[in-house]
Order: C-alpha cells, then structure tokens, then sequence
C-alpha cells in the first residue's frame, strides 16, 4: 500500500490507507504501509518526489509483494508488474484547480510545463495499473475528462462503525484539517448571522490562525471552540452530540465526514459546489445543500438550529445508506489483480 505523507500531517488519505492495511491484515494477508515525505512545492521539489516514487523499486528484498497498490499522487507512479490503484486524488493543481483561487502554477510557459509533466506521467502510471478504482464518482469523473481513463467507484468504509447519535447539544460541528479549500472560514462568518448559534471545530492545519482570527474579527471567538487534533472518543462524542455537521469543502474527492456525520444521525450542511459530498448528501432529506455563500450557510445553519425536530429526522435518513458501506467488497476486487 503506497502513501505520500507530509510529515506531522494525518487526515482522511492517511486515515483510510491505515485501516486498509488492517483490513487486509485481519484477512490473512501480509500487508504493509509504504509512505515517502512529501512536498509539492516549490515546483522542482514536486518534480523530485514525482521521480522518487518512479524509480522506487519495491520488488528488492527477501519477500518482493505479490500486489502494490498506489493511492493519492504521486504514489500511484510506482512501477511493479502487479499494480492496481485505488485512486484517493491526483495532484488537482495541474487539472481543475488551476483556474481557480487554489491554483499553484502561473500562466507562463513553466507552470504550462509543469501541468503537462504532471498530466504526462499521471496518463502513463494510471494506463499501465491493472486496474483503477477511485473513491466516488466525482474523483472519476474528473480522470475521465481530464485523462481519458475509465475508473470503477468503490467508496470507502468509514474508520468508525460504532458511531451513534447521543443526544443534541444544539451545536455545529466542523471535522477536517485546517486548509482553505475546506472552507470552514464560512461557517464562521455565517455563525456571525445566527444568534446565539455555537460551533465545535476539530482539527488543525496551516489556516488555523486565519480562521482564528476571523472569529475575533467577527464577534464570535466566545461562540467558536478550536479543540485541535483528538483522540478517537472525543471525536465520537462530537459527532454523536452534536446538532449538525458543516462540511463544505470546494469540490471535495470524497469526504469520510459526510458518512461519518450520517453514521451518527446528523443532518450535513454543505454546499452546491462541494463535488463528492453531494454523492451522499441530499437536500431536504439527509441534510441541506445551499449555495457557497455566507448568506446560504447561515440560512441552513440557522434552520437546522432553530428546529431539532427537523435536523433530527434529517440525520436518520443518512443513517441507512452510510450504514451499507463495508470492506469486503473493496478488498475483493483490489486482491483479484494479484490472483
């Protein structure tokens, strides 16, 4: 199981490629997490971390694997005469996000080079795997329009299954890493609309500072709690607690936040831009979708706090269809490459 990391970082990726690993472990196979620090930036570093993993050579050693599976770029560049990808995202600066506000190479013929090379090395890695899966349709769409490659969706389990609705505290919960393309600046410029409306944010990263100073900015540091990175129970009991979870990422690959939220009986509040989300949340039935605004989140918020009965029959329609997802499925069609 291949995994680029940045060090001291953990999110939904690292998250997911450990339990696959566990997953295939408790299933008798010998399964081991390869991971390579990785830096996307400046652009000769993304270059060097781009070859590194090309010219890694897992089959050296005493037990060569009988499958590599590549993962989020660049790892999924591995060479081996068995590979499947399980594609989680690749590097969306050199496709989709370039004309946006997330992009990362300029319009001169460098950052043109740049994307090409990304686009030429993503084209050959994913053609020669065996097989290629990715993690929503959204993340498929994507491969199809930009690459050409056809991609079967398996989503992924969720890391927690004991998940369950433990009262209501009249909250907002907000789960991810601190980053601008999570938009959790959102949530709380639209806290600043609804009176008295309160919000748990867990998780860390490079945009806590902003975000934090925004809650100065707008009045609502006393209403806003950064709890940072916690354990596993804690997080639990945020979402079994909570009133709603916002999760509103721009143009999201997956997002385990959305089944975890339905796992708990939550209602999801996000928006009509927020790509693989959508796949799960649907408005007026297992949550609410509005547009990608402070005006929008702030009506929904304000919705679903001034009306439990609602949030409350909103969450346990989502609590079926996230339910459903398992490993079994997964792993059987990532293991047929390797009989």
């Amino acid at each position: 199981m291949c995994l680029p990391q940045v060090p001291f970082e953990r999110g939904g990726a690292e998250v997911l490629a450990d339990n696959l690993v566990h997953e295939l472990c408790g299933r008798g196979h010998d399964a081991a997490l390869v991971t390579v620090p990785y830096r996307w930036y400046p652009d000769h570093q993304l270059l060097e971390n781009m070859l590194l993993w090309r010219l890694l050579d897992l089959d050296r050693g005493e037990r060569p694997p009988d499958l590599v599976i590549g993962t989020k770029f660049p790892s999924y560049l591995v060479r081996h005469p068995k590979k499947v990808v399980w594609l989680f995202h690749q590097f969306r600066q050199a496709y989709d996000m370039h004309d946006t506000g997330f992009a990362q190479f300029a319009d001169d013929a460098r950052g043109a080079a740049m994307r090409q090379a990304i686009r030429r090395a993503d084209h050959e890695a994913l053609s020669e795997a065996a097989a290629v899966l990715t993690i929503s349709a959204n993340t498929a769409g994507r491969l199809r329009a930009f690459n050409g490659i056809d991609a079967e969706v398996f989503y992924p389990p969720p890391q927690f299954h004991d998940l369950e609705c433990l009262g209501d505290d009249g909250t907002v919960l907000s789960v991810g890493r601190l980053d601008p393309a999570k938009r959790t600046d959102l949530l709380i410029r639209a806290l600043a609309r609804v009176p008295g409306g309160r919000a748990t944010i867990i998780g860390d990263g490079s945009d806590r500072a902003r975000l934090e100073q925004i809650a100065r900015d707008t009045g609502v540091a006393d209403r806003v709690d950064f709890l940072g990175r916690v354990d596993d129970q804690t997080l639990r009991e945020a979402y079994g607690r909570c009133r709603c979870v916002y999760f509103a990422p721009f143009d999201e690959d997956f997002g385990m936040v959305t089944v975890e939220a339905h796992l708990a009986s939550k209602p999801v509040v996000t928006t009509t831009d927020a790509g693989g989300v959508l796949e799960f949340v649907e408005d007026g039935r297992t949550g609410l979708v509005v547009a990608p605004d402070v005006d929008g989140i702030s009506a929904g918020l304000a919705l679903l706090l001034s009306d439990a009965e609602l949030a409350g029959r909103l969450g346990r329609n989502g609590q079926a269809a996230a339910g459903a997802l398992g490993w079994d499925e997964v792993i059987d069609r990532l293991l047929a490459v390797a009989a």
